[in-house]
């Protein structure tokens, strides 16, 4: 058996997050104060101790979730091997990167907070909005969101996560439109996300621009195993490609599903392990592939009992 690792996303982080792995694990302890030396502001003090609107920033939250996945690698190391592949939702294909051994923790902090910093601006100047639509297919709502944009007014598909959940981006006027027809065409739910802007629309334009010269800059290895790209849902094996699809991902939508599906294709037998904070990726997984064997590293709990 082989492993595949998942990284999550923004929306994972809470107040308290990797303080016991902290306390528990000296190298986890040490990334994490490496993490916040090479930080303009620390962000442990924000992780750990609040208060929960300043983590929930973007450019702050961001960082916290990358750190939370570090410090769980720095605990486990060698333990994971062998390792497939990796994939991260959204942020966190820089998380898989940094496991792939293309980016140190400190440059993979780096990276995303400026990524959060420059997608809050771009929020900034054109307002947008997102919304997560449930019980309805990915297709049917592709087709909704063609139809509910207009020359001035954008809305697009930006997570396909399962077969039956999507989350549309895009100016408010068109996410309602399109939340309205999505319940109209039969969805369960439609669900209004609280963020910054229109993630993986074309409104993040201006931020993926500002992110091209800053991936430039980064100090990017060849990655020692393939990180499925969120942007093509297939494998990436050079820092070249690496650096050119996460400057697409801000404005192209993330292809969970398939890069879940194209990681359980990397090998007869795979065990899929999560590594940060919480399992929202867990739960999407058991509704993407039929009885997964999963495991998840979040806590220092679950990472003692994976050392053994």
């Amino acid at each position: 058996m082989v492993n595949v690792l998942l990284f999550p996303g923004q929306g994972a982080q809470r107040v308290g997050m990797a303080k016991d792995l902290a306390a528990a694990f000296p190298e986890a302890r040490k990334t994490l104060d490496a993490i916040d030396a090479g930080l303009d502001h620390p962000i442990t003090p924000t992780m750990w101790d609040g208060p929960d609107e300043m983590l929930q920033e973007t450019e702050n939250a961001q960082p916290a979730i990358l750190a939370h996945s570090a410090a769980v690698l720095a605990a486990v190391g060698e333990r994971l091997a062998p390792v497939a592949g990796a994939a991260g939702h959204s942020l966190g294909e820089y998380s898989a990167y940094h496991a792939a051994g293309a980016l140190s923790a400190v440059e993979a902090a780096r990276l995303v907070r400026a990524r959060g910093r420059l997608m809050r601006d771009a929020g900034s100047r054109r307002a947008g909005a997102m919304s997560a639509v449930l019980g309805l297919g990915s297709e049917a709502v592709e087709r909704i969101c063609g139809e509910a944009s207009m020359d001035s007014e954008t809305v697009v598909a930006a997570n396909l996560n399962t077969k039956d959940q999507t989350v549309i981006s895009g100016d408010p006027a068109a996410v309602d439109r399109a939340g309205k027809r999505c319940k109209d065409a039969g969805a369960r739910r439609v669900q209004p996300l609280k963020v910054s802007g229109a993630f993986h629309s074309p409104l993040m334009g201006p931020a993926a621009s500002g992110l091209r010269t800053v991936l430039g800059d980064a100090p990017f290895e060849e990655p020692r195993f393939p990180v499925v790209a969120n942007a093509t849902a297939e494998p990436v094996r050079t820092a070249r490609d690496a650096r050119r699809l996460l400057e697409e991902q801000l404005t192209a939508p993330v292809r969970w599903m398939e890069c879940v599906e194209r990681l359980a294709g990397l090998s007869p037998e795979v065990r899929f392990i999560e590594i940060g904070p919480g399992t929202v990726l867990g739960g999407l997984l058991k509704r993407i592939l039929p009885e997964p064997h999963y495991v998840s590293l979040g806590t220092a709990e679950e990472v003692g009992r994976f050392l053994g």
